[in-house]
């Protein structure tokens, strides 16, 4: 995309705002093992910064690594910001606190798009895929206006056009890994989610030059390790990807394989041997799958219809073999659960091997197929689109609508799951099973130097990771030894999973905590005749529960 001919110079601060610490995906104690600071970098934010005029001086602070300070704000002219749901809180207060040193703010992203309303207080915004409305956000800056909302036209922007991020910006550092994106939008219908409403049903893809012009960017510039391909279904456009990933492969070969690449995808990639291998030969080590529920009147339900053409298990299983380890979500809360679908689900999760599950509870997302629904019904919550701190994935604070089945059983299967699904234990016996599923031959057997996560390979970090596993530390250390004798090559993943328990173990404990003085105050409502236990009731006031029921003793 050709860059505005803007001659001003502009000095830009772009602000990531924060997530809140208490978050499934943070991985704070696998951060802190080999010395990064988050997760994942704001690939958002800077590839905004790729389409601004050279002319203008751009910083980035992530709220999530560092301290924003008031020199940051002194020198700037204007603050770029905004995110995800997850973030709305901290982005708000982002907008105060730029406003109380009289600097003007611009939001952006996903959650604006959705809600823009919510950012009413912010003195721009710009709404929708960037690449279509920058330059007219651009030309009112150099015009002297201080407001204004620019909103981009759905599903019409071609990304081949969309310029190379500015990794630069980044301080690689501070990052378990670096995320690149190379199409936009998923084919599939699923009722409970926003990516068909912001980015269209039609996938669009970068050409296969582009794609490596990006990493070829971020490889100069010296990052070497785990790269995050972060696409809401890479294999969306399976036809652009079959061209693309035999000549990532090249690529990779001829410069030692300094990435190892993770996605999200659909499970019908199970489906396609040819898919598997290219990816197996394009260094893909992990993939994260949305199967939502083992329960196929309930896939039904929800239009995620995919998932009910195969044997899940047998599908998870058939990566494993491509050399791919599965991550994978799943949702409890759906109408269509007439009874305790908890069991089944953890059954699943053991069957399959699945040592990564991000099970939530059903949240209406703002501007879907269900909040639509719901809302037609009379269903949802007068709050549903405010968030709250607690309101940082669909562990913490979710259910923002009336529920069918009565909330405590609902509950109650939540943390039934939780609890079977991150018994240490059952971690553990996991970990092993699919150690000697995942087939890992003919990949490199080492990691590229520069890869922080060289650190865990070492003897003296499984000491460390195991020594902080008192409940079930000789049942990890089995697991250590078994992969070790008969499947070494897949060892560096068990190990990176083991740490990755130091933080889901505990996380799963406090959810758990929560749930129970949930449902507790639930019965005690019960009890003294209040409203009935079929009522849904707010979830985010949880971890306040939590809090006083710990307190309390």
């Amino acid at each position: 995309m050709a860059h505005p001919n803007s001659s001003n110079s502009c000095r830009v601060l772009m602000v990531y705002p924060r997530f809140s610490a208490a978050t499934f995906w943070n991985f704070s104690v696998a951060c802190e093992l080999v010395g990064a600071r988050y997760p994942a970098a704001p690939l958002g934010l800077i590839t905004l910064a790729a389409t601004l005029p050279p002319s203008w001086d751009i910083r980035l602070v992530n709220r999530n690594t560092e301290e924003l300070t008031e020199a940051d704000l002194a020198w700037a002219d204007i603050v770029m910001t905004g995110g995800m749901l997850a973030q709305q809180v901290d982005t708000l207060e982002l907008i105060e606190l730029c406003h109380a040193h009289g600097k003007p703010v611009v939001v952006g992203g996903p959650d604006p798009t959705s809600s823009p309303h919510v950012y009413a207080a912010a003195d721009f915004r710009v709404l929708g895929e960037v690449e279509g409305i920058i330059d007219e956000f651009i030309a009112a800056v150099d015009a002297g206006e201080r407001s204004g909302c620019f909103t981009a036209p759905k599903f019409t922007i071609d990304v081949t056009k969309t310029p190379i991020p500015r990794f630069d910006l980044l301080k690689f550092d501070h990052y378990l890994y670096i995320g690149v994106q190379y199409s936009r939008g998923c084919p599939f219908t699923c009722e409970f989610c926003d990516i068909i409403e912001l980015y269209g049903r039609v996938p669009r893809a970068k050409t296969t030059p582009q794609m490596l012009a990006e990493l070829e960017a971020l490889y100069q510039l010296g990052y070497r390790g785990h790269v995050d391909f972060v696409d809401d279904n890479l294999i969306g456009n399976k036809k652009a990807l079959k061209i693309f990933l035999p000549e990532l492969a090249a690529w990779l070969k001829a410069r030692d394989y300094p990435f190892e690449f993770s996605t999200e995808a659909s499970i019908n990639m199970a489906d396609d041997d040819e898919l598997l291998r290219l990816m197996r030969e394009a260094n893909f080590f992990t993939v994260f799958v949305g199967i939502e529920s083992p329960d196929p009147k309930t896939l039904v339900h929800t239009k995620k219809k995919q998932n009910t053409r195969r044997n899940l298990a047998e599908s998870v299983h058939r990566i494993y073999r491509a050399g791919m380890f599965v991550t994978a979500g799943f949702i409890v809360g759906f109408d269509s659960e007439e009874v305790s679908i908890a069991d089944a689900m953890a059954d699943f999760i053991e069957e399959s091997a699945i040592p990564v599950c991000m099970v939530g509870l059903l949240y209406a997302l703002p501007n879907t197929q269900l909040t639509r629904r719901l809302a037609v019904a009379g269903r949802l919550h007068s709050d549903f689109d405010v968030a709250t701190p607690e309101l940082s994935d669909q562990c913490t604070a979710t259910l923002n609508f009336d529920t069918l089945r009565p909330l405590r059983d609902i509950l109650r299967d939540y943390r039934r799951i939780l609890a079977r699904v991150y018994d240490p234990s059952a971690f553990a016996d996991r970990l092993e099973r699919l150690s000697a599923m995942l087939d890992r031959s003919g990949r490199p057997r080492d990691l590229h130097e520069g890869d922080i996560r060289r650190k865990v390979a070492s003897i003296e970090m499984v000491h460390k990771i195991i020594g902080r596993l008192p409940e079930a530390r000789e049942q990890f250390w089995q697991t250590f030894v078994k992969c070790a004798k008969s499947n070494p090559a897949a060892l560096r993943y068990i190990v990176i999973l083991m740490a990755f328990y130091l933080h889901l173990g505990p996380f799963a404990r406090k959810v758990i905590a929560t749930i129970d003085a949930k449902v507790a105050e639930l019965e005690l409502a019960a009890a003294a005749g209040g409203a009935p236990v079929a009522e849904a009731v707010a979830f985010a006031d949880l971890e306040r529960a939590a809090a006083t029921a710990r307190a309390a003793g």
